[in-house]
């Protein structure tokens, strides 16, 4: 008997199990559906995939599902990362990894939040998009390599972070005793017990048994930094990968150094697909976000949605291409349109000089196009 595509279409919802995960440390919420409005919710414990795919079968059983039904599953994103996707997909699980920031709240002051609500929630909304096209935003999940090839330039962006607060912490307690002036270099720790302060008087007992303690600190990790910064130089140079390929290229251009080419290969163009320009500076939340309602219109600035350590980065780009790249197009736009201005229209500028630089690098890493009047290390 021959169906009309309305029925067709309804028999395929009808074979399809919606499975929503809400994440938390100890117990995993799960919310169920058939396709229809009543969600079915059940608890499991956390990082048990198992035990997942387990009330998947049960709840295709009480839905009246066939055993080869569909699965379509999605979670946030966040803390637990990609594990249980490539989990889930192993198993043969449709599963999405979804933008928090797309999920719909209540927008009211006080608003009832449970691992049930937010379940329930996030399956009607996984519902809307497989059958009525309503889109949830899922991310973009990297290979194995591709993830791990991110980490050496995150640790080495902690490390930084950490070299910088114990020195500032160093100079704190100098200060207290007036050793302002103090510099804090290699080996401080042996130097700790011939310091005076500023009235000639030698330092406390407990605050020089702080200070060496806090300069072994500084060492350790000046010598871990040191250490993955010669690694990576050693990568650059070796290219083993797609990234290293990228990232030697991008150091091929005035004002684009190591680390920022080593961060653009890896957080950025490695392991993304982008179609267009469009594309990159929205992934990098550098598009604008303008508010037009009625008589009202203004610019709210960048959105933001996007990678932060890739906005940050291209910021300080900008202004050293600004500096090393005079005679580009991009920095004669930049001077034309905002070098006579004041220091905020300098700083919003900037911004726009950076989203372009953006795309003009990804042309660059990707096809080979030469920024107009870049020049090139020899």
């Amino acid at each position: 008997m021959l169906r009309t595509a309305l029925e067709q279409d309804t028999t395929t919802t009808k074979r399809t199990l919606y499975l929503a995960l809400d994440l938390s440390r100890k117990t995993w919420k799960l919310g169920f559906s058939g396709g229809g409005p009543k969600v079915r919710t059940v608890s499991v414990d956390g990082g048990s995939v198992p035990m997942v795919l387990e009330a998947a079968k049960v709840a295709k059983a009480k839905l009246g599902l066939p055993d080869d039904a569909r699965v379509l599953s999605c979670y946030e994103a966040g803390r637990d990362g990609f594990w249980i996707h490539r989990a889930l997909t192993a198993a043969g699980v449709e599963n999405l990894v979804v933008d928090p920031s797309c999920i719909e709240v209540d927008r009211r002051a006080r608003r009832a939040k449970t691992d049930r609500l937010d379940a329930t929630k996030l399956v009607q909304q996984l519902i809307r998009h497989d059958e009525r096209g309503d889109r949830l935003r899922a991310v973009r999940v990297p290979t194995r390599e591709e993830e791990d090839a991110r980490r050496p330039n995150r640790e080495l962006e902690r490390l930084k972070k950490e070299r910088t607060g114990h020195t500032c912490r160093l100079r704190a307690l100098l200060a207290l005793h007036g050793l302002v002036a103090m510099k804090v270099g290699v080996g401080f720790a042996q130097r700790v017990d011939a310091l005076c302060g500023a009235d000639g008087a030698t330092l406390p007992d407990e605050l020089r048994a702080e200070l060496k303690r806090e300069a072994v600190r500084l060492d350790l990790v000046r010598a871990q930094v040191r250490e993955m910064e010669r690694s990576r130089a050693a990568a650059l140079k070796a290219k083993p990968s797609r990234a290293m390929e990228m990232a030697s290229s991008l150091m091929q251009l005035l004002g684009v150094g190591p680390n920022a080419a080593a961060i653009l290969a890896c957080e950025f163009f490695a392991w993304r697909d982008f179609k267009n320009g469009k594309q990159v500076g929205s992934c990098a939340g550098m598009t604008g976000t303008p508010y037009d309602s009625g008589s009202v219109t203004r610019e709210q600035g960048i959105s933001k949605a996007g990678n932060r350590r890739i906005r940050t980065l291209m910021v300080e780009v900008a202004w050293f291409w600004l500096r090393y790249q005079p005679g580009s197009k991009l920095s004669r736009w930049w001077w034309e349109r905002f070098g006579v201005g004041g220091g905020r229209m300098k700083r919003v500028g900037i911004v726009a000089l950076a989203r372009k630089l953006l795309v003009a690098l990804w042309r660059y890493a990707t096809l080979g196009i030469v920024p107009d009047g870049a020049l090139t290390r020899a």
